[in-house]
């Protein structure tokens, strides 16, 4: 990621930040929509995990400038994942769910540049996320 894509990924989370309940809300309506299998791998209470996957993205969003300090929780955060029953093939299911919900969540304010940024950022941790779950199963 190039320093202004974190940019642009940081100033955009900070406008989904005042709706984070109804964006986490959109966001598990469109995956489960996206991908109904997914369902099965939630078991708790559907609004207390948005609020944990805000909280997760505000953290991993904040902390985009010190990759190093973050990468090992996002690493322990697949391998939990990878516990759960995620697949690989979840993560798009989840990419496509979460830029569809930024997409409605900024509305003329999501532009290309802002896609290509959260798409870059949700490569990078997702590729750590995966990397760790797949270094497990070796």
């Amino acid at each position: 990621m190039t320093a202004e894509q974190k940019q642009l990924v940081q100033e955009s989370f900070k406008q989904i930040l005042p709706i984070k309940e109804q964006a986490a809300s959109m966001f598990y309506e469109r995956l489960f929509l996206i991908d109904p299998a997914v369902r099965g791998l939630f078991k708790g209470d559907i609004k207390r995990q948005g609020a944990l996957l805000m909280a997760m993205l505000a953290t991993a969003v904040n902390g985009l400038n010190r990759l190093n300090d973050i990468v090992p929780a996002v690493q322990d955060l697949g391998r939990r994942h990878a516990g759960y029953g995620v697949q690989k093939e979840h993560y798009t299911s989840v990419a496509t769910a979460l830029l569809w919900t930024l997409e409605q969540g900024l509305g003329k304010a999501w532009t290309p540049q802002v896609k290509d940024a959260w798409v870059a950022c949700y490569t990078l941790l997702a590729g750590a996320m995966q990397e760790a779950a797949t270094q497990d199963k070796n």
